[in-house]
């Protein structure tokens, strides 16, 4: 079995690249994955109440029509107020998780209503994050990085926090050399990025049981670096879906 804990859709007003949502599972049943856990979050400036309504409103449709396939983050902003409602609604009606963007920092106080509710709902929070150069980090001043991670698990230690897309958040070593010290942060193997030794890395400094397969739209290469990582069958049934399902499981 294989849980892809990353994934995006069509719908609202973002389009991620794919023509249609039909194709994305055309290309999870080739590529034997079960299930996608999916959001559509805002990648640019900070969004309105209404595209944040609208783009968990193509998830929930995406939900009803793949039923089973089709996993859902509530995308929010979390130093909005009504942020805590629009959980509210989504988890209600069947989404698994939250998914943040770059428009807070995870360490930013205004965050942690956010945090708490998915404390108090075992909702694991699922949040673009990357150690960048100074020339991308002027384009996203507000992402997240493995040290806001860190930081907030100290504070937050049944938070389920995921850092995303290890191999798209550009310095991957530097990220995995701060998880180490923060055992309840799961890190996703997601990204375009196959440098060889990230996943094998990653397994040492963290270990397996904290690795989550994701493939953030890269979806051959997220499952090629899994197959062709250095490890036991054991670890990588973990990677591929024991990890996640334990996550869905306490939701």
């Amino acid at each position: 079995m294989r849980i892809d804990c990353h994934m995006h859709l069509n719908g609202g007003p973002l389009q991620w690249g794919w023509d249609n949502n039909d194709r994305i599972i055309e290309a999870a049943d080739r590529l034997e994955i079960d299930q996608l856990c999916c959001s559509i979050p805002i990648v640019r400036g900070m969004p309105t109440m209404d595209e944040v309504r609208a783009c968990n409103d193509a998830v929930l449709e995406a939900m009803r029509r793949y039923r089973g396939r089709i996993l859902g983050y509530c995308y929010v902003c979390p130093g909005w107020a009504e942020s805590i409602g629009e959980i509210e609604r989504c988890l209600g009606q069947g989404m698994m998780g939250i998914k943040l963007y770059n428009q807070y920092r995870l360490s930013d106080p205004a965050v942690r209503p956010t945090i708490e509710k998915a404390i108090r709902e075992r909702a694991p929070i699922l949040m673009h994050a990357g150690y960048l150069s100074p020339e991308h980090l002027a384009k996203q001043p507000n992402i997240s990085n493995a040290a806001d991670f860190a930081h907030v698990a100290r504070e937050y230690p049944e938070a389920m926090l995921i850092e995303a897309h290890i191999g798209g958040g550009g310095d991957w070593e530097w990220a995995i050399k701060q998880l180490r010290q923060a055992p309840s942060v799961y890190l996703d193997t997601s990204g375009s990025v196959i440098d060889d030794g990230m996943i094998e890395m990653a397994l040492r400094e963290v270990g397996a049981d904290r690795l989550l397969f994701g493939t953030d739209m890269s979806m051959e290469a997220g499952v090629g670096k899994v197959l062709g990582a250095e490890m036991s069958a054991e670890d990588r049934d973990k990677v591929f879906y024991r990890n996640m399902a334990a996550i869905l499981a306490r939701r």
